[in-house]
């Protein structure tokens, strides 16, 4: 059985509907904004203050909105699964204003809609573009449970 790790991460939209990916420094993936949970810090806290250290977008962990929980192949852990809590931001994000910081070597924004490129972390491969792509961007839509996991 492979490792797991507990990760929380957060879409973030342009004024165009365009989704934030980072890239951190030494990987090759691009992936969520968001990381690991310090001790006694809930999911939405962990979002939260991953999101202002990596990119500079100050939500508070209240205005989070749950889009859900999956299991998934860690992007850049080997033989590891992260179980992932994943938050949408409320408003839009003005690209010019969101810059890399922390462990972040990258930023790009996507298209959710288009065909997923090869570089994305399975995360978002495997589930929350899946997942937008039936449900739209509304946060008010819930995801899926982690202890549940599709076969591969």
């Amino acid at each position: 059985m492979p490792a797991r790790i507990t990760v929380s991460a957060v879409c973030v939209y342009s004024p165009e509907g365009r989704l934030l990916t980072v890239r951190k420094r030494g990987t090759d993936r691009f992936m969520h904004p968001g990381g690991k949970p310090e001790p006694g810090e809930s999911a939405a806290e962990a979002a939260s203050r991953e999101l202002s250290e990596e990119v500079g977008i100050d939500v508070p962990a209240k205005d989070l909105v749950l889009l859900g929980a999956w299991i998934a192949l860690a992007a850049n852990e080997a033989a590891t699964d992260i179980e992932a809590t994943v938050f949408t931001a409320p408003g839009e994000h003005n690209p010019s204003e969101v810059h890399p910081a922390a462990e972040i070597e990258e930023l790009r924004w996507i298209d959710p809609d288009a065909e997923p490129s090869e570089d994305l972390a399975p995360l978002l491969t495997d589930h929350v573009l899946p997942l937008l792509a039936r449900q739209g961007r509304d946060p008010s839509t819930q995801g899926h449970d982690p202890s549940t996991r599709a076969a591969s």
